[in-house]
């Protein structure tokens, strides 16, 4: 894997919703937790990974930091969210849980060998993808552990 060029730098999505707590308990049913140190009744932080964060922002709070008009995710995608998780049995059940709180499928499950992923839409119409990935391609590159995937079988 290769070395980030700012390691120290943390991510933070702003994303807007129409219901913190709502959306907020969708999340926590999907496994995420919340920073209170960054959340209140109009904004939740979820914690993605040690240096991730997506903001949930109810729709006003979103506008205070957007000089543009807010789209409709429902009807305009700006941008979709993929998380990773630890295998492809997750990929199926993060999903179905999301499924089951009101998420809207968007893909069913895509396998290719060495990774797969399943897309949903949230509550707010926001797209997100589910993916796992083997471990050694995430190291190595997904063309490269093909390759050496290839070179096994046929030895």
């Amino acid at each position: 894997m290769t070395s980030p060029a700012h390691p120290g730098r943390t991510l933070f999505v702003n994303m807007p919703v129409a219901d913190v707590a709502r959306s907020k308990a969708f999340f926590t049913g999907l496994g995420f937790s919340f920073d209170a140190n960054f959340s209140d009744e109009t904004a939740a932080c979820m914690l993605v990974g040690e240096q991730a964060s997506v903001m949930l922002l109810e729709r006003s709070t979103f506008m205070t930091f957007s000089k543009l008009p807010m789209a409709d995710p429902t009807t305009h995608a700006l941008a979709l969210y993929c998380f990773s998780v630890a295998s492809r049995e997750e990929v199926v059940s993060v999903v179905d849980t999301a499924l089951a709180a009101g998420a809207v499928e968007a893909d069913a499950l895509e396998d290719h060998g060495f990774m797969c992923s399943r897309s949903f839409f949230d509550l707010d119409g926001h797209g997100w993808q589910v993916m796992w990935m083997d471990p050694a391609a995430a190291a190595q590159g997904p063309e490269e552990f093909l390759a050496s995937q290839e070179a096994g079988a046929q030895a």
